[in-house]
């Protein structure tokens, strides 16, 4: 819960619309009712970053939730358990089991329900790799000399109810003393003399102590070498660590962060904590991770043009998340889906109606790519699948775009900011969510939850209509009651192929004059409407503003590529090859399809159907834009590794001309210009 793989920022492996692979924003084990209920966690870990090792002693109080017999929960393959110790210190057994992560404990006298005890839990191990990790090839726990991350969603801790089970917290941390320890909850810190142990090196080291009293998630330390810009603008205590070759962008990002902070709290009121660290993470883990009063950011997506939307989703969070929980599983979306639409709301208040349409575009796409589950179901779902992530994530934002629409902004608006304030610190379920969306609606809203919801599938709306010229008769009857006399009536239909739809949908009529706006009621499969207008009707568009979540040609389009990307990402080529072609065959002359088939022929070293592919997408439709300049540059390298130096020279030139600096395309190119590209010897 605390992270979420979201849109990559690489050209080369992702999309405006790809959702990576979200396999550590869910619960490992399958939906099933907790057995027990962790309150709190002491925990005293001592990190050797030059042999990144880690040494760990944590008791953890937890309550029976049923009768038990064995305490059951997640830790990290690569962590030994040396010992478990009962609350009075007496040893008892426990039992690895790699295929879930689990250690499962025997307890020989069991527990019944309601009644706590604690278990104390002695542990070490190496953290290096993504070998061991609780997500097969995802790096969420590192321990090293230049940055430590500890991610809870890594279980480097007993865990249970893994983003679900709200706890307390104290941890104690000891590193070398040159380092900086990062975690939720002030810090107090402890120097300590040398240590005698031999793989100390004799050096000094410091403990960092985080307490943490408020249930939530904290659990997430990162430690490292950093620099720190402060701030207490508008009352927030901000701390932004940056590595030293991102220090001059730290000023930047700390104005963001306190303008988007600022932002969510008129929307939604103060969160738990008004203390805020936004810290960096390497680029081998996550794209951003949060936890009580941290928000993460890796490296390469820190940027001089500053990644205010990565960074509002990561502060939404601690609404989101960190005050406000799911009860279950399948409310997942009140955290995922509520940031992502927090995020798309700053974007609308940054950039402003533009911004907002095109952060529709993207989650219309992941909320249709893998529409095949109810939203209300998600825990039906594997839970290391992208179609969780793509339905918890995007779907359940889009709910709240249209619910957005269907109240109205004012009583929007006051329906989050109830919700948000009534359940501060505590778990909510959609029915908490429904009950206070319906009083401020003033109706019930069973159509539109159960519609959005508990169903799959978007209409594609059409529109038929007919123009009649209005005169003599009709137009005096209107002057006489009063109404301004109007020239023309439109008389149709809405279509769509959903036979229990039912929505408000936007009528826009151009006309020779004013621009005529009508909410229509479109229910069922075909929905009548008439419309009086003064000047001569031009042009008709149903949901112009994209309130509704509908599957035009360009969703199912960009929903083709992003599943092809999925399937790329996991290393099924042939199977993403068949997806872009998909979209291919929905529009032949789509850039961003001829790009991604590129890709994967780059990949399979067929540098002919390769390059033939780029040179389709710098001749399409030319969207997105940075197709171009990336053809460009990969062209470039095509040529290089086929020994073709002056074309590759000047595909990197031609690169340069676009002025096109998407994902810092012009560094890439320039560099390739001074020295020719050469495939790493280790890529198959």
């Amino acid at each position: 819960m605390q992270i979420r793989l979201r849109r990559a920022q690489s050209v080369l492996s992702s999309s405006l619309a790809l959702l990576l692979l979200a396999f550590a924003a869910i619960p490992s084990q399958a939906a099933e009712k907790a057995r027990l209920r962790v309150d709190d966690y002491q925990i005293e870990a001592e990190l050797t970053p030059h042999l990144h090792q880690i040494s760990a002693r944590t008791k953890v109080k937890f309550t029976a939730l049923q009768d038990l017999s064995v305490a059951v929960f997640e830790l990290h393959n690569a962590l030994r358990v040396t010992r478990v110790l009962d609350e009075k210190n007496q040893p008892l057994s426990a039992e690895r089991v790699t295929q879930d992560s689990t250690i499962r404990v025997p307890l020989p006298s069991g527990l019944s329900k309601d009644a706590s005890t604690t278990l104390t839990f002695e542990y070490e191990g190496v953290l290096e790799t993504a070998d061991d990790s609780p997500v097969p090839g995802l790096k969420l726990a590192y321990i090293g000399d230049d940055t430590s991350y500890l991610l809870y969603a890594g279980r480097w801790f007993p865990v249970s109810g893994y983003g679900l089970n709200r706890f307390t917290a104290n941890i104690s941390v000891t590193i070398p003393a040159h380092m900086l320890a990062i975690g939720s909850g002030k810090a107090t810190v402890t120097d300590n003399p040398p240590s005698k142990k031999p793989n100390t090196n004799g050096l000094p080291t410091k403990t960092f102590n985080f307490v943490y009293a408020k249930p939530s998630f904290p659990g997430t330390i990162v430690a490292g070498i950093f620099q720190e810009y402060k701030s207490d603008e508008a009352g927030m205590d901000l701390h932004v660590f940056f590595k030293p070759s991102h220090q001059t962008l730290a000023p930047a990002y700390t104005t963001t962060a306190v303008q988007e902070f600022t932002y969510f709290i008129t929307l939604y009121g103060t969160p738990l904590s008004q203390r805020l660290s936004v810290v960096e993470l390497p680029g081998d883990t996550v794209p951003y991770a949060w936890a009580p009063e941290l928000a993460g950011l890796a490296g390469p997506s820190i940027t001089e043009k500053t990644n205010y939307r990565l960074l509002a989703n990561a502060i939404a969070h601690q609404w989101w998340g960190v005050s406000l929980s799911p009860a279950s599983k399948d409310d997942w979306w009140l955290t995922d889906g509520f940031s992502r639409y927090s995020e798309a709301m700053y974007v609308e208040n940054a950039a402003g109606s533009a911004g907002l349409e095109e952060a529709v575009k993207d989650m219309s796409v992941g909320s249709l790519a893998y529409d095949s589950v109810p939203l209300s179901s998600a825990s039906k779902l594997d839970p290391f699948s992208t179609e969780f992530q793509s339905l918890v994530t995007d779907k359940g934002a889009m709910i709240l775009h249209m619910l957005r629409w269907v109240l109205g902004e004012d009583k929007y608006l006051k329906t989050m900011r109830e919700f948000a304030e009534t359940y501060a610190g505590k778990s909510a379920s959609l029915e908490d969510f429904r009950a206070i969306a319906e009083k401020q609606y003033g109706d019930q809203l069973t159509w539109f939850f159960s519609q959005w919801l508990d169903s799959t599938g978007a209409p594609e709306f059409k529109v038929k209509y007919t123009t009649y010229r209005l005169g003599g008769a009709q137009a005096t009857a209107q002057a006489s009651k009063g109404s301004k006399p109007s020239g023309f009536r439109v008389t149709g239909e809405i279509s769509q192929d959903l036979d229990l739809f039912r929505m408000p949908v936007d009528l826009r009529i151009d006309t020779d004059g004013k621009t005529e706006d009508k909410k229509i009621e479109v229910v069922g499969t075909s929905s009548p409407f008439t419309v009086e207008t003064f000047g001569r009707p031009r042009r008709i568009a149903v949901d112009p503003d994209h309130h509704v979540l509908t599957n035009s040609s360009d969703v199912k389009l960009r929903s083709s590529i992003l599943r092809g990307q999925a399937l790329q990402q996991q290393g099924d080529l042939s199977a993403a090859l068949a997806e872009f072609n998909k979209a291919l065959d929905l529009n032949k002359n789509s850039s961003l399809a001829h790009y991604r088939i590129a890709e994967v022929f780059f990949l399979q070293r067929n540098y002919q159907s390769s390059a033939n592919s780029y040179r389709s997408a710098v001749n399409g439709d030319g969207d997105p834009r940075w197709t171009e300049v990336w053809s460009h540059i990969q062209l470039g390298k095509i040529f290089d590794i086929t020994g073709q130096r002056e074309r590759a020279i000047h595909e990197y030139r031609q690169a340069i001309q676009t002025n096109d600096d998407t994902f810092g395309a012009l560094e890439e190119a320039r560099k390739y210009l001074q020295k020719a590209f050469e495939r790493p010897k280790n890529k198959e």
